[in-house]
This record gives C-alpha cells, sequence and structure tokens, in this order.
C-alpha cells in the first residue's frame, strides 16, 4: 500500500509539473503534447485501478472513465483540420465534463456516509444527459454557441466561439454540482461522518482544485485547457482517500480475530432462564442507558437494525464492508451490553413493552 501511495504522489507531482511546465505564452505549442501526456495519464489510471485495486468501485470507474474521455476530447481537438472534426471532439470532452461531477459527488456521497434515495443517482445521471446533449448541440443549433469557427495558432487547433443563450445552463450544472459537494462534506464533517479532519480536508482539496480552475478559465482567456490537469489531481485525491480507508478497513479486518468480546466492565450479568427476573430487567434498563454512547455511525446501524434491514441492505447503504460492519457490531454489542443483534432486539422489544404499559396507565 506505501509503494501504491507514492505512485499515487508521484503521478500529482507530474500532473502539477504538466500545468506549469512553461509560460502562458509558450502553451499554444505544447498543448497538443501536453494534452497526449494527460490523456495517457489518466488512461493509465483507469486501467490501474481496475487492474490492482481489489474492491473496485462503480462510481470511481465511471470517474477514471470520464476524466480519460475529457483528455482524448482535448487532444483530438487540438489536432482537428477541419470544424466538424472539432465539434466532434468538442462534444467528446463535454461528455466526460458532463459525468465527472456526478461521478465525484456520488463518490462524496459514499465516503461521508450520508443516506440518499434510491432513485437519486438515476434523477443526477438523467440531469447529465440533458446538460451534455446541450453542450453538444453546436453544429445542429445555435442555443449553446451562437457562432463557432475554427483557429489554428501554432499548429494547434482552438475552437473560437461566441456563447448562446443556453450556455447558462452548464455552468449552473457546475456550479450546484461544487455546490452540493462542498455543503455535503462540510455537513458530514458536522456530524463527524467522515473518520477525520483530514479525510474531510482532502475530499475539499479535492473540490477546490477544480473551482480554482474553473473560475480561472472564466476569468482569464485561456486556449489551454487547464481542467485537463486539475481532474487527474482532482481524482488522485479521490483515489489516495479511498486507498487510506481500504488500508484501515484491512487493518480493523486483521485486528478482528484478536479482539475479545469483551462487555463493559458495568454491564450486568446475562440472564440464565427465559424468565423476567429483575435481573433481566436491568440489562434492559442497561441498554436504553447506554444507547446513547454509541458513535454516530454506530447508532445509525443500531437504527438500521430496529427497522428490520438486513446485513447487505446496511453495508449497501453505509458503503461498508461485511468486516468493517462486524467491527462495528461487535462495538454496539459492547457497549449496550449484550452479546447479539438478536439480544439487542430482544431487549428493545421488552423495553417498548414496557413503555407501552406505562404509557396506558397513565
Amino acid at each position: 500500500m506505501k509503494k501504491l501511495s507514492t505512485g499515487i504522489l508521484f503521478l500529482l507531482l507530474v500532473a502539477l509539473t504538466l500545468s506549469g511546465c512553461s509560460s502562458i505564452g509558450d502553451k499554444a505549442t505544447n498543448m497538443s503534447a501536453i494534452y497526449g501526456v494527460t490523456m495517457v495519464l489518466s488512461f493509465a489510471l483507469l486501467i490501474g485501478y481496475c487492474s490492482f485495486i481489489k474492491k473496485k468501485d462503480v462510481w470511481f470507474i465511471l470517474l477514471f472513465a470520464s476524466v480519460f474521455i475529457v483528455n482524448t476530447g482535448y487532444l483530438t481537438l487540438s489536432i482537428s483540420r477541419t470544424l466538424e472534426e472539432a465539434l466532434l471532439a468538442n462534444r467528446i470532452a463535454y461528455l466526460g465534463s458532463a459525468l465527472l461531477p456526478y461521478s465525484m459527488l456520488m463518490i462524496i456521497l459514499n465516503f461521508s456516509g450520508l443516506k440518499y434515495k434510491k432513485y437519486a443517482p438515476g434523477i443526477l445521471l438523467a440531469v447529465s444527459t440533458v446538460v451534455f446533449f446541450v453542450a453538444a448541440s453546436p453544429g445542429y443549433l445555435d442555443i449553446y454557441y451562437k457562432s463557432v469557427t475554427l483557429e489554428h495558432i501554432g499548429g494547434v487547433s482552438v475552437l473560437n466561439k461566441e456563447y448562446g443563450a443556453w450556455h447558462c445552463i452548464y455552468l449552473y450544472y457546475l456550479l450546484s454540482y461544487f455546490t452540493c459537494m462542498i455543503a455535503i462534506i462540510l455537513h458530514a464533517a458536522h456530524k463527524k461522518k467522515l473518520q477525520s479532519g483530514a479525510h474531510a480536508a482532502i475530499l475539499l482539496i479535492a473540490v477546490f482544485v477544480n473551482i480554482c480552475v474553473w473560475l480561472l478559465e472564466q476569468l482569464v482567456k485561456i486556449d489551454f485547457e487547464f481542467l485537463s490537469v486539475s481532474y487527474i489531481i482532482s481524482e488522485l485525491f479521490l483515489l489516495g482517500l479511498y486507498l487510506m480507508i481500504q488500508d484501515s478497513e484491512k487493518n480493523v479486518t486483521e485486528a478482528l480475530p484478536l479482539q475479545a468480546e469483551e462487555l463493559p466492565s458495568d454491564a450486568p450479568n446475562q440472564p440464565e432462564t427465559e424468565e423476567m427476573p429483575t435481573s433481566y430487567l436491568e440489562q434492559c434498563r442497561y441498554l436504553e442507558a447506554h444507547v446513547a454512547d454509541l458513535t454516530a455511525t454506530e447508532h445509525t446501524i443500531y437504527d438500521c437494525y430496529l427497522a428490520g434491514k438486513s446485513t447487505k441492505d446496511i453495508m449497501k447503504e453505509l458503503n461498508i464492508t461485511e468486516n468493517t460492519l462486524k467491527f462495528h457490531n461487535k462495538n454496539i454489542y459492547s457497549k449496550l451490553g449484550v452479546t447479539s443483534r438478536k439480544q439487542m432486539l430482544e431487549y428493545v422489544k421488552v423495553l417498548k413493552e414496557i413503555s407501552e404499559k406505562e404509557e396506558k396507565k397513565e
């Protein structure tokens, strides 16, 4: 894992070097070469992730594929010789650009452990599709670009565009995604859904890199698409965090066999009969009193169990592995003074019955 992390750091330094390898005045002569390097680098990251990462995430695959598509579009555009070729390359770049914030948002949601409706990804994908078709309309409609021509600067092809009335849709699309990403990260950090402040910082950096570069391109007229580099930097940050979490889960897995299923020192003894002696009620009351000791994640899992959700449902909802869930279960059972989910649910049921009886008496 350390070697892989070192490799990621090296790729990050390469990407940073590419973005500043020459002055802005020299960028025109180097654009095609840089686009070629960024395309190869993004393709290598896609293949590397699919080949070497055991636990693959569909959103990361989509992210890496999107960055590769974007950079393929930029490279193809820079070497286009006709307007038709350039517009096709532009559509390819926009296809990746439309899917990239979508995949980033889903990754950040999963990192943050926040719940979302099952239909949410489908709705977001539909919105991304609409935005893509609007951005891909030049050559057919004049809603996105009023007019567009092809120029050759220093041997590199560049589109000279006059924006149309619907161009703002893509701008609002990106701003909405960036805003949602930042809001989700800050909310998750406030609710302590993330494992540490460092994880929140990494996620924020991944988002702000793209925001800063995007704002730079809006405010300063530069022919070179710096987003081709910033996208790679962002995916490296996200991949680094993903590997950190996987490494953490691996450590948890290795530690599980060594950890005894111990109860708190002040936990009452377990009942030896199925009757309802005072000691049994004490155990129920103990559970009730110590629910507040659960962490945010543990409380979410506890609520899922009370709702009757299965182990698979909980792992999918929280985006965690079975070993991680076992680790949380151990902590939950230990804090509540029980030895199994069945016993925990039984105690909760008893507490509910007692509460209902007391309400009737009142």
